[in-house]
This record gives structure tokens, C-alpha cells and sequence, in this order.
């Protein structure tokens, strides 16, 4: 069922060059960090129970009200995060069908992210790793801008407690679950 995702994406938006920073995450365990989901519970990424999960990772989704940094969208790969989200929340009954549970995460607070759960209608958990403890210990790509260290977009496909498939850059952001739902088709789970 496809929802309202009435957030356009500036026409001009730099893309995001592959520089390199993700080359390293493809089979790499996941590690024994817990993080505090929009739920309310901890979650810990080494003990994933689905079949296979997909793990969006986002810069930080603008709060009603409150200006972006200065430069936002000129900032390769930082515009589109409520774009990104929407279009997960949008194909969520699909990647379900295809045995994948899906988080969002990223480096704001769980109270920034459960108003955006709330107002953006998500029938699935954000992840918050404000201490930067999944990001430190895979060694995800982050960028600093407004004094704010964030976490480059890239999305993690895990199974079995490893990461199976890295999604990085991730471009246009608003395309992201047509691009994993793509893969997860062209590679299902038989094996």
C-alpha cells in the first residue's frame, strides 16, 4: 500500500561518491552492541532473529520547526533522510514477504526519532546509536557538519549475524527499498 511521500528532493542534489569507506563491511560479524530502539526496548545486532535484516543507516531527519545545518543540501548525501524513511515504510509489507525485518538508525536521540516514528507513521523501529557504538565498532563512515558528527547513508543487509550485502552510497535516498528490495529478490534465501 503506498502512503503519502509528499517530501521532494531538490532537483540539484550533489550525489555521493564512492570513496571507499564501506569496502570493509561486507562479511564483517556483527557486533555484540545493544541499541535502544523507538520501541522502547534494547535491541542487540548480534543476535538478529530474522532470516535476514536490513539496517538503513541516515544522516538525521529534520525536526519540524528547527532549520537544518547551514549547507545541508549541498552536503553530498545528507538531503533526503525522511524521503529514505518513507519509502522503507512504504514497501515495509514487502521486504516482510521477503523475510527481511528493516530498522532505520541513526546518531539522533531515540526522542528525536520516536517523534519522527510517530509522524511519519513507521511500522517499524529506529535504531539510536547516539554514542556512536555500532558505528565505532564496524567503522561506518561519518561525517561532521554543525558541530554534529553523523553517519554517512548506507544500508547493511544482515544474515546470519553478518553482513551479507552494504548499499553504499546510497542514491537518490528516496529509491533506497526499491534498491534492496531489487537485491533481495535477485538473491533469495535458498541456500
Amino acid at each position: 500500500m503506498q502512503q503519502q511521500t509528499d517530501f521532494p528532493l531538490p532537483l540539484n542534489l550533489p550525489a555521493p561518491v564512492d570513496d571507499g569507506a564501506a569496502d570493509h563491511l561486507k562479511d564483517m560479524a556483527m557486533p555484540q552492541v545493544s541499541l535502544r530502539s523507538t520501541a522502547g526496548r534494547m535491541v542487540d545486532l548480534s543476535d538478529l532473529s530474522a532470516p535476514r535484516t536490513v539496517i538503513y543507516c541516515y544522516p538525521m531527519t529534520g525536526v519540524p520547526g528547527k532549520p537544518l545545518p547551514e549547507g545541508w543540501d549541498m552536503i553530498p548525501g545528507a538531503r533526503g533522510c525522511t524521503p529514505q524513511t518513507c519509502s522503507f515504510r512504504d514497501h515495509h509489507q514487502e521486504l516482510l514477504q521477503l523475510e527481511a525485518e528493516v530498522f532505520g538508525l541513526s546518531s539522533q536521540t531515540t526522542v528525536c526519532q520516536c517523534e519522527m516514528a510517530e509522524r511519519l507513521h513507521l511500522p517499524f523501529e529506529v535504531l539510536s546509536d547516539a554514542e556512536f557504538r555500532l558505528c565505532d565498532a564496524l567503522r561506518l563512515p561519518t561525517f561532521e557538519v554543525g558541530g554534529m558528527r553523523l553517519v554517512k547513508r548506507l544500508t547493511l543487509v544482515v544474515r546470519g549475524g553478518r553482513i551479507e550485502h552494504v548499499f553504499y552510497p546510497v542514491f537518490p535516498p528516496n529509491e533506497s527499498a526499491n534498491q534492496v528490495l531489487r537485491w533481495l529478490r535477485d538473491h533469495p534465501i535458498r541456500d
